[in-house]
């Protein structure tokens, strides 16, 4: 995952630019960077692994100024990355994943290209796709270059030294949103950053689409593809409750997600809680369907602390979950409890880092309620779980199994993704072992996909089902 902004203005851009890319922080947790454009690009890029957004950039938002800029929440890769070419002066910042990284990379050295901001032998994904739009004879025709070579999603914000470019994922699965105040434009991957900086959305971008924006408003530069397919777990997971995407709103669903679990549950409990933060909104609405109080059993230390789950490494997830959650033991002791939660990935941060601190709180039931189903596999279009090995559900299958290997048919790993098959009881029951709860439930594809609102069709649920 990163989070990406731009703005493009009449007057100073900087404050806009600063705290619209701040608003992007949930996305990302490796490195922030700003580029601004007065009579010349100034760039910074921090690492913000052990510190935050705003204080490490805040010497940089003070000292420039510049009415075009651009900046990036990075879950991998520095950004932004400016480049001197053919085309002109530019800067870039991308969200999403090559997977054919390496062989795009590789071709272009072979081209005779070469790279500076390689990192660990792993090339840097932002700088491969800027040197593929330096080969064309336009911006656009670069852009739509690099959309016919991907393996996987990519959507870029581009600042020229006439203005922005902004291309929304060929697959529609990395939403990007236009906003308009006067005197200014902005794009955004997340709506959230709009309203305190006075702008309104006024589009939501199409798959394959590219608009470009100066002073004088937006124009299109290429229209859409196709209607793609919007990733299903930003509202569920990954977006920010304040935003919405295809006029949805993030908080709207995951209500209505903790409401679809109520419905189809009839455990006795005490009240109704959720992992913070993203489990919050999905318990709130378990409350209203059931009836149950909502308490706050776990609260989040936010301060210095990003996302457990967007980390690269599991050391670094699991020390953050372990930190930032707080068990307040006067609501939980004693009580029957059920826990909303987004999703169950890994499920070792929730049997080891949260269950575990809610038994020693003095719980006398845990109940796990999950707003998705099973995630059963790595996610092929963002930065998220590389291996099927790391996955909850994948674990239970071999165990229950035996040694998976491939040789297994597909209709037989089918009825693993079935609700209503023994294989998928005998999975869910693994699950629940293995993280110490009482009982647990996810919702269905179905029941999920509703709680959005958007057609199936609209909507990329590869990690549940494998479907593209």
């Amino acid at each position: 995952m990163s989070g990406m902004f731009g703005v493009v203005s009449r007057s100073n851009c900087m404050e806009d630019l600063f705290y619209g890319t701040d608003y992007q922080s949930h996305l990302g947790t490796e490195f922030g960077g700003l580029a601004i454009q007065g009579n010349q690009v100034h760039r910074s890029i921090k690492k913000i692994a052990n510190g935050q957004f705003k204080s490490l950039l805040d010497g940089f938002y003070r000292e420039y100024s510049g009415e075009l800029g651009l900046g990036v929440i990075s879950d991998w890769e520095p950004q932004p990355i400016v480049l001197e070419s053919r085309l002109g002066r530019f800067s870039l910042v991308t969200a999403g994943l090559l997977n054919n990284l390496d062989s795009l990379a590789k071709a272009l050295m072979e081209e005779g290209v070469t790279f500076s901001e390689s990192m660990e032998r792993q090339f840097n994904q932002t700088e491969v796709v800027a040197k593929l739009i330096s080969r064309k004879r336009s911006i656009v025709e670069g852009i739509e270059d690099v959309f016919k070579h991907v393996q996987g999603s990519i959507s870029l914000v581009l600042m020229s030294e006439q203005g922005l470019y902004a291309a929304c994922d060929r697959g529609g699965r990395l939403p990007l949103i236009i906003g308009i105040k006067a005197g200014g434009m902005a794009v955004t991957s997340e709506s959230c950053a709009f309203p305190n900086l006075g702008y309104e959305t006024v589009k939501c971008m199409r798959p394959g689409e590219i608009v470009f924006l100066d002073a004088s408003g937006m124009k299109e530069a290429k229209g859409p593809d196709s209607d793609g397919k919007v990733c299903a777990f930003l509202w569920i997971y990954t977006g920010y409750p304040a935003s919405s995407y295809e006029g949805i709103c993030v908080e709207s669903v995951r209500e209505r997600c903790g409401q679809a679990l109520a419905r189809k549950d009839r455990v006795k409990a005490d009240l109704a809680s959720g992992v913070p933060d993203s489990g919050t909104g999905h318990a709130v609405g378990y409350s209203m369907e059931s009836d149950l109080p909502f308490r706050r059993c776990l609260v989040k230390y936010s301060a210095g602390y990003g996302r457990s789950y967007t980390p690269p490494s599991q050391e670094i997830r699991d020390h953050i979950a372990r930190m930032k959650l707080i068990a307040i033991c006067h609501v939980i002791q004693g009580n029957r409890l059920v826990i909303c939660e987004d999703s169950i990935v890994r499920g070792t941060q929730l049997r080891n880092l949260t269950i575990q601190k809610l038994w020693e709180a003095g719980a006398s039931e845990v109940h796990i309620r999950v707003a998705c189903p099973p995630l059963m596999f790595p996610c092929r279009y963002n930065l998220s779980t590389r291996t099927i090995d790391e996955l909850a559900s994948r674990r239970a299958i071999a165990d229950l199994e035996g040694e998976w290997a491939e040789n297994k048919g597909h209709e037989e790993f089918q009825k693993y993704l079935e609700p209503t098959t023994e294989e998928y009881a005998r999975m869910v029951e693994w699950i629940r072992k293995d993280i110490r709860a009482t009982s647990l439930i996810f919702l269905t594809l179905e029941e999920m996909m509703d709680a959005i609102g958007l057609p199936p069709c609209r909507l990329c649920t590869y990690c549940w089902n494998g479907m593209e």
